[in-house]
């Protein structure tokens, strides 16, 4: 099926925010993640209707159909494979990958991107820390461990980002926090829920909007 790149975009910010609300997804949330007003969501998403890729019913939401979330994964696929590419061989940061990736991954070729994936010996994560899907569509997602919620004398590794902005990520480097870095949390503030994390360059405080938006493995 031949889909338009703005197509691609909304099935794949579709696959996104389920996953994140776990259920139907309003207008209002497409229209804020794709950046544009709700009448051009609702005209776009009956379009997808009847190319039978979401499903949709006034006040009730859009899920994609098992077609429409086999081309967003493949999207998804494609763009994590890109990331890590332009990561790993162009040596770009991991804070400007995005954007370039968000280009690249409208490539139809499927023989490129096996060849692609091939080339980087088969990742399973992309630079930050989100998993790549395989060929055949399956996907392992993070346990949703937060930074947050790690108690206090206990020590972990980052293994993603939820939030993957330019600024976050950026603010990151200045801590020198990336993947693989060991945490530990030395203390906890109750009145912000800020902490105490114990880093390879020292103790750093860090707010609790930051550590919401850390995924970590307790070692």
């Amino acid at each position: 099926m031949m889909l338009s790149q703005t197509e691609e975009n909304y099935l794949k910010a579709i696959y996104s925010l389920a996953y994140a609300n776990s259920n139907n997804v309003s207008t209002t949330l497409i229209s804020e993640a794709i950046k544009t007003k709700a009448s051009s969501v609702t005209d776009m998403i009956q379009k997808l209707a009847e190319k039978d890729l979401v499903h949709y019913k006034k006040y009730q939401g859009v899920s994609l159909t098992e077609i429409g979330q086999k081309i967003a994964v493949e999207i998804v696929r494609k763009h994590r494979l890109w990331e890590v590419f332009l990561l790993n061989k162009l040596d770009y940061n991991w804070d400007e990958v995005h954007e370039l990736a968000e280009q690249l991954e409208h490539i139809k070729s499927e023989t490129l991107i096996d060849k692609l994936e091939a080339f980087l010996e088969f990742p399973t994560h992309d630079p930050h820390g989100d998993p790549i899907p395989d060929k055949e569509g399956n996907i392992k997602h993070h346990n949703n461990t937060m930074l947050s919620s790690v108690e206090t004398g206990k020590s972990c590794v980052v293994i993603g980002i939820k939030d993957s902005s330019d600024p976050f990520l950026k603010f990151l480097d200045k801590l020198q926090i990336q993947l693989g870095s060991i945490l530990k949390v030395i203390s906890k503030e109750p009145f912000d829920n800020s902490m105490l994390v114990e880093t390879t360059i020292g103790s750093i405080s860090i707010s609790n909007q930051i550590s919401k938006n850390i995924f970590v493995k307790n070692l």
